[in-house]
């Protein structure tokens, strides 16, 4: 069995006027309409630093960008592949700027290893892991834990929703419990197997846990989705901006639980922090290394942008001062 394990990031420049101007021909979006969600934190090489220092056993990084890269970045990193949305995205899809389209064709990245690791660009790494941590025997390592889905205002409570009808209509929720009982509800989950068994009266799955870090996949989960439903997903990716009849890459993530393609851990995997509202937990965390991802989230425009990005810093250069060799 091939051990290769990849890593997947793609990224944005939102400080591009040329992305923007083309953004807002394609979407009607002007730039200021969405500046919190591409605002520049000038972290990212945080993150590549805790990928070469934390997880060595990553064979390449496929850095994912609409054509625009960090000015820090070393281009002639064996470990870095550099790609453009072009080069894998088929061209009936482009141009494209929802996360959408680009998550479900990962696929067909070019040399994309079986196993790869999916990381957005506000999740970072605080802790030697070893591959293990991320797949075990070939199989992803994952929280599979179900619970009621909750809708909020907001597109992606839909896409989940979407997700989850595709589930239903591929699987039968008593089948798979009988089938992989043995997964869902493993001691490893912890709490998480409870409840497993208090919604497994249910006909359809409801729901699932679904935290802000990076997951873990299978590239033949893409190719098996997109065998059973290619309208569906041809449908989202032409899409040029978010709606709610999307479907997103959780759907993957949801089709491993539901074929057993994954092994269960309850263990601490990561936390999800707020800029701005959770600023002395974030500082806890990096410091002491408090757990082995973490995504701070940016979702406050009225923070103090420039004082906090400032803060990061210091903090990441507290764990992390040295370059990597993704950095020129």
């Amino acid at each position: 069995m091939n051990k290769d394990i990849d890593l997947i990031l793609p990224w944005v420049d939102g400080n591009d006027e040329a992305w923007q101007r083309e953004k807002q021909r394609v979407t009607g979006v002007t730039p200021s309409g969405d500046a919190v969600r591409f605002r520049d934190w000038d972290n990212l090489q945080y993150l590549f630093r805790g990928i070469e220092a934390f997880l060595p056993f990553i064979r390449k990084v496929h850095f994912v960008t609409w054509g625009h890269l960090p000015p820090w970045m070393n281009t002639d990193c064996e470990k870095l592949n550099v790609v453009n949305h072009r080069d894998f995205i088929p061209a009936e899809y482009l141009p494209t700027f929802t996360a959408n389209a680009i998550e479900l064709n990962f696929h067909r990245i070019d040399g994309l290893a079986e196993q790869f690791i999916y990381a957005n660009d506000d999740m970072f790494f605080l802790r030697p892991l070893s591959p293990d941590f991320f797949f075990q025997d070939g199989l992803p390592v994952d929280v599979c834990v179900e619970i009621p889905h909750q809708f909020f205002s907001g597109q992606i409570d839909h896409m989940i929703g979407n997700n989850l009808a595709v589930i239903n209509r591929h699987f039968s929720k008593k089948q798979v419990l009988k089938t992989h009982r043995r997964k869902w509800y493993s001691l490893k989950l912890g709490k998480g197997a409870l409840k497993n068994l208090y919604t497994s009266p249910f006909a359809c799955f409801t729901g699932f846990y679904d935290p802000h870090i990076p997951f873990a996949y299978r590239k033949s989960t893409f190719e098996a989705v997109w065998d059973a439903e290619p309208t569906l997903l041809d449908t989202t990716c032409r899409f040029s901006a978010r709606s709610p009849e999307m479907v997103n890459q959780w759907l993957c993530r949801y089709w491993q639980f539901v074929t057993g393609n994954f092994v269960p851990d309850g263990a601490d995997r990561g936390r999800f922090f707020s800029i701005g509202r959770d600023d002395e937990a974030i500082a806890d965390a990096i410091l002491h290394q408090r757990h082995p991802m973490i995504c701070l989230n940016d979702d406050d425009p009225s923070l103090d942008f420039e004082s906090a990005k400032q803060q990061l810093q210091r903090l990441f250069e507290q764990i992390l001062p040295n370059k990597s060799s993704f950095e020129k």
